[in-house]
């Protein structure tokens, strides 16, 4: 069977761009179970709390919750098992170093397949404040608006 092209996104984390400034972007790929790779092509993931983190010269990803696959046995997984991110050795450097430096954490953004492989897209996030959130919300609130009144005089009706 050929291997599907393009990107399906499986879930993403919405709630981390109202939480967190994201500061970079790094593609990983993941260290998955077969039951894990079904469940994840049937849709069924949930990014919320999810965190990932360096030790020992590796990354892991930890809460992500990838429920049991309905049709497994015995073999079936822990649904919030801590897994593995594959990276090249300099991202693991660069990620760790600023990591250590301070006021940073990694966050998984988008779960997708890429090319039929199961990928992580993880974030380089800074905490926001509230106030931060509040000036985010007001910005798009004006942004909607300004974009209502464009679309109102494009179409003749001011």
């Amino acid at each position: 069977m050929p291997r599907e092209k393009g990107r399906k996104v499986v879930a993403s984390n919405r709630k981390a761009y109202h939480d967190y400034a994201i500061l970079d972007t790094y593609e990983a790929g993941m260290q998955l179970t077969g039951t894990e790779v079904k469940s994840l092509r049937a849709g069924r993931a949930n990014l919320v709390d999810a965190f990932a983190e360096v030790q020992y010269g590796e990354v892991f990803l930890r809460n992500l919750h990838i429920p049991e696959y309905t049709q497994g046995t015995w073999t079936n997984h822990e649904p919030r098992r801590t897994r593995k991110l594959l990276l090249k050795k300099m991202e693991i450097a660069r990620l760790a170093g600023k990591i250590k430096e301070g006021g940073v954490t990694l966050i998984p953004l988008a779960l997708y397949f890429s090319d039929g492989w199961a990928k992580v897209e993880i974030g380089l996030a800074r905490g926001k404040k509230t106030y931060d959130k509040r000036q985010d919300l007001a910005k798009r609130d004006a942004d909607r608006e300004i974009a209502k009144v464009a679309g109102r005089r494009n179409k003749g009706r001011d």
